[in-house]
């Protein structure tokens, strides 16, 4: 009777181990998934990682971009500043040049070469503006720079102003370029 007591225990052991066991592998397969799917999110986040490296790269050039473009911003906005300075210093209106005479008579050298006067601060300064406006339209006329025409001061501020606004809408698209970079990077950051 003892033998039989022993081996029903010991076959309730058994089954109970059993179970024990299957109960364990079960367990040990939700281990295996969750290893598999941790295994792939940290892939993802390094490659999310990656992504934010380059986006912030991209911000950082974008960012020198910006303030290299600010710094020329700064100073279009100095030079319309002394341009219209000088405008509104120069004179309002140009005299008109006389008619040549129908009869010519022979010029002296006196007549052909005037005295050479030094030029004033201030057209010096209208010259310098004239050939600061020239290179911002893209023009580089050597003779129109030795010799502006009085009013090319105020012929050049229309395209100083048109270079300023081009420089405004480049810094528009600068800050919308970063914006999407910061998107990118956020949805980047988040996505994982």
């Amino acid at each position: 009777m003892t033998g039989m007591i022993m081996d029903a225990v010991l076959m309730l052991l058994l089954v109970a181990a059993i179970g024990y066991g299957v109960k364990l592998e079960r367990k040990l397969t939700a281990l295996r998934a969750g290893q598999l799917a941790f295994a792939n999110a940290v892939s993802e986040l390094n490659s999310a990682a990656g992504r934010a490296e380059t986006a912030l790269a991209t911000l950082r050039a974008s960012g020198q971009e910006t303030d290299l473009l600010h710094d020329r911003i700064i100073k279009a906005r100095e030079v319309k500043a002394q341009l219209e300075s000088l405008i509104a210093r120069a004179p309002v209106g140009v005299p008109k040049r006389e008619e040549a005479p129908h009869h010519v008579e022979p010029l002296t050298l006196r007549q052909v070469a005037p005295p050479v006067a030094e030029p004033t601060e201030d057209e010096a300064r209208a010259r310098r503006m004239a050939a600061l406006a020239e290179r911002i339209q893209g023009i580089a006329s050597p003779s129109a720079t030795r010799h502006p025409a009085p009013s090319a001061g105020r012929d050049n501020v229309a395209a100083i102003v048109q270079a300023l606004s081009a420089g405004k809408s480049a810094n528009q698209a600068a800050k919308q370029s970063l914006n999407a970079a910061r998107r990118n990077l956020d949805d980047d950051l988040f996505a994982a």
